[in-house]
């Protein structure tokens, strides 16, 4: 599973009589990294999908739909296909480049370009004014505000770098502590502390694509990720 887009690593705690991963402890990286997936645009993760050649369901058809419809028939695909994340400021965040998340702090707005008395505002130059019916293709500048409406700012993820983090095979994050391991450790009925083994795993796009799909599958997906990938000790 080590390549050269690794970027991001857990290590698990599997229980190799059960075959399942108990837990992961993770890092502040990692689980800016999972918390970011609540953000993407529906379009956005089929978009992701279909870069590895995954078509689940019927959406992907939808997203084709759109795709394949001629202009004459559609205003705006990009409003569509490449929707604007609520969070903004993610750059920090590994694995998922700006093309896969649309930032929403540059905008570019047009107005009429015949004259400046006209109030119409667009942010497609192929449109036309609504007063003249003349192209809007005078530029504007466009000044943010403090905070972006409708958006939230995370310069640095979401999560502080205080602890390691404790990520449930169902994706449930909690701060990690030796109490608390004790306890899942009894609430999974382990009695022979032998039969735990760590692994640390690196992981990329790849795997990044199948904790997505598994998360809408599965309520083990650390599991159905990557105990396949793991040589578990007899």
């Amino acid at each position: 599973m080590t390549t050269s887009e690794t970027k991001l690593s857990m290590k698990l705690l599997i229980d190799t009589k059960a075959k399942k991963v108990l837990f992961a402890e993770a890092e502040k990286n990692c689980v800016d990294f999972l918390f970011l997936i609540l953000s993407l645009p529906v379009a956005t993760v089929i978009k992701l999908l279909k870069k590895k050649g995954m078509n689940y369901g019927c959406l992907p058809k939808l997203y084709d739909s759109v795709e394949n419809l001629n202009d004459t028939y559609i205003q705006s695909k990009d409003i569509l296909l490449k929707p604007k994340s609520s969070v903004i400021g993610i750059s920090c965040i590994p694995l998922l480049s700006i093309d896969d998340v649309p930032a929403t702090t540059q905008k570019t707005f047009y107005a009429c370009s015949n004259t400046y008395s006209h109030s119409s505002v667009s942010d497609d130059p192929r449109a036309n004014c609504t007063s003249c019916q003349c192209p809007m293709s005078r530029r504007l500048s466009y000044v943010a505000p403090p905070v972006a409406s409708g958006a939230v700012a995370s310069t640095s993820g979401f999560v502080k770098d205080v602890v390691t983090y404790m990520v449930m095979d169902d994706l449930v994050i909690k701060p990690m502590s030796t109490i608390s391991s004790i306890t899942l450790l009894n609430k999974f009925n382990v009695k022979d502390v032998g039969v735990l083994q760590e692994e640390v795993v690196n992981f990329g796009m790849e795997e990044v694509i199948q904790l997505i799909i598994a998360s809408f599958e599965s309520k083990t997906v650390l599991t159905s990720v990557f105990m396949s990938l793991i040589k578990v000790s007899k």
